[in-house]
């Protein structure tokens, strides 16, 4: 799309006045573009969150040994390295697992003699085979329990992914809605000028033609609206990530959007002019077969 295309003559000027933001047309679209860049951002920051956290929970497991407290940690804990496979070992000390289980059973819950089973956390070679570790370390300490970190954030992160695909809904119920805008629109457009559109055919006017008249007014309007919903999301985007975008990055162990994130932000009003420019040719062009 040109920006001859979008000045017109003046001729095509006279033959459709009204300039931009005249009609509810630019400010539907500014209300969807609006709303469309926020939920593409809520969406796009989940789809990381929920990669970050898959990530760092790749290659890290559980190794739980039931009555393994005291003097066995250590055992475990050297046993546990000793495995082919294991990059790195870290055993939670008793006295953080009894601490632990005292927010759940109280203090007075847990007692001295009642045994703490031995909790080691473990991360794995890139390369190695979960199942032949896990087996290994079952031979090795008998009693022991391999459990996959991942497991334990699975509900997480499906919850993540259903939002993101919520997210990615909704932008595309939007984007259906603003077409539907844009078809009524056009259609009063050519309610509207009517007389006009006879007269063009009278003097030999094609329908091509005439739906670019309608196409340039219409391309307009989705322009100014476009532009001040984009401006209005930049905004207010701008304004939640000053507020919580350094604790976002803490929590999540990444920034919530990337830079290829804010280049897809940044194109949806463009995204948004195309499709109504498009929608109200086909609108306009289906409506003069019909009709006139």
């Amino acid at each position: 799309m040109s920006l001859a295309f979008l000045a017109g003559t003046e001729a095509e000027r006279r033959l459709l006045p009204g300039g931009a933001m005249r009609g509810p047309t630019p400010y539907v679209i500014a209300i969807m573009t609006f709303a469309m860049m926020v939920v593409a951002a809520a969406g796009l920051a989940l789809a990381n969150a929920a990669g970050i956290v898959a990530g760092a929970v790749e290659h890290r497991y559980v190794l739980q040994v039931p009555d393994g407290g005291g003097g066995k940690l250590a055992a475990v804990e050297r046993a546990a390295r000793s495995v082919p496979g294991v990059a790195s070992v870290a055993a939670v000390p008793e006295a953080e697992m009894r601490q632990t289980l005292e927010k759940w059973l109280g203090p007075g819950g847990l007692g001295a003699e009642l045994p703490v089973p031995a909790l080691v956390h473990l991360e794995l070679a890139p390369t190695a085979d979960p199942a032949q570790v896990g087996a290994l370390l079952g031979r090795t300490i008998p009693g022991a329990r391999f459990i996959a970190e991942q497991a334990t954030v699975q509900p997480l992160l499906a919850s993540l992914r259903a939002l993101r695909w919520l997210s990615v809904a909704l932008v595309l119920l939007m984007a259906a809605a603003t077409s539907a805008a844009v078809v009524l629109a056009a259609r009063g457009a050519l309610d509207t000028h009517r007389s006009t559109i006879e007269t063009m055919h009278g003097i030999g006017a094609t329908d091509q033609q005439v739906a670019l008249l309608f196409q340039r007014k219409i391309a307009l309007d989705a322009l100014a609206g476009a532009v001040a919903g984009g401006l209005a999301a930049a905004l207010a985007l701008i304004v939640i990530g000053a507020g919580g975008l350094a604790m976002a990055s803490d929590l999540a162990g990444g920034p919530p959007l990337r830079v290829s994130d804010f280049v897809v932000l940044a194109l949806m009003p463009v995204a948004a002019v195309l499709l109504a420019t498009l929608v109200a040719r086909f609108a306009v062009l289906s409506a003069l077969h019909k009709v006139i």
